[in-house]
This record gives structure tokens, C-alpha cells and sequence, in this order.
């Protein structure tokens, strides 16, 4: 299996750039990105159909370059943190754009102070489902041993 340089995966996050060892000239195949990343090759299709992936065709044959791998790191850490599609074009147009550094850095900053607030209301529900499944169950284990079936 073709492996691309430890450069050339090791560095992209979500605090960007995206960075391209120039040298770096390996090209994965679809299965070799799927395994790499440990996606499915319908995913991969998928962040391709969605503008977010754009491999080398040759023939009906798509080969991922370095590029392509710091998206997809970019992407899958974006995924984890429940940023929607929009908002990874977003990041991706930030890390690979031509704006001064500060200035991305601070869009992606506002971005994911923002995702991190859904994220806090969203635990704060759960919280709250949790304390109700609790008070649900405590009352069925009361309704148990009272004998509530009798």
C-alpha cells in the first residue's frame, strides 16, 4: 500500500493552514484514502459529490494527493466536533485561503466558540434527559418492590 510522507498526514487540523509538502508527490486510490482514514469509500464519494474533496480523475479512477489528505483530516476532526457541511466548506475555504493569518486564525476561533456554546447547551439537555431517566427508574425500582404488580 502507497503511504503518503509523515508531513503530509501528520499536520492539518482545524487550526489550519493546510499544509503540502511540495515534494510529496504520493497518490492514494480511493481504498488506500478509505483505509487511511478509516472511512468508507461512499463517504469519500460523498465529501467529493459535496465540493469538499476533489481527487485527480484519471479515467474513472480518483487519486488523492496531499491536498486531498489535509481536507480530509480537516473534515473528519470537523465531523467530530459537529460542524454541519457548510461550516467545513467554511474552514477548509479559511485554511486554504489567501487571507493573513491573524485573521483566519480568528474566523476559525469565532466558528468554533460557536460550536462549542451548541455543544454546551446540547450537554446541558442531556443532563437534564439523564436526571429524568433517573427519576423514571427510580420510580419503576419503587413500583418493583412495593409489588405494584400484585
Amino acid at each position: 500500500m502507497l503511504k503518503l510522507s509523515e508531513k503530509s498526514v501528520a499536520v492539518p487540523d482545524l487550526a489550519g493552514p493546510i499544509r503540502i509538502d511540495p515534494s510529496d508527490d504520493a497518490k492514494l486510490s480511493i481504498a488506500e484514502m478509505a483505509d487511511t482514514f478509516g472511512v468508507t469509500l461512499r463517504a469519500l464519494r460523498f465529501y467529493e459529490e459535496k465540493g469538499l474533496l476533489n481527487p485527480e480523475r484519471r479515467g474513472a479512477r480518483r487519486h488523492y494527493g496531499p491536498r486531498d489528505v489535509g481536507r480530509m483530516r480537516v473534515i473528519l476532526q470537523a465531523k467530530r466536533v459537529g460542524l454541519t457541511l457548510t461550516e467545513i466548506r467554511e474552514v477548509i475555504s479559511l485554511v486554504e485561503g489567501k487571507q493573513a493569518r491573524e485573521t483566519q486564525l480568528k474566523a476559525l476561533r469565532e466558528i468554533c466558540a460557536r460550536q462549542e456554546e451548541i455543544l454546551k447547551e446540547q450537554q446541558a439537555q442531556i443532563v437534564e434527559q439523564v436526571d429524568e431517566m433517573t427519576g423514571v427508574l427510580d420510580a419503576l425500582d419503587d413500583l418493583i418492590k412495593s409489588g405494584a404488580n400484585a
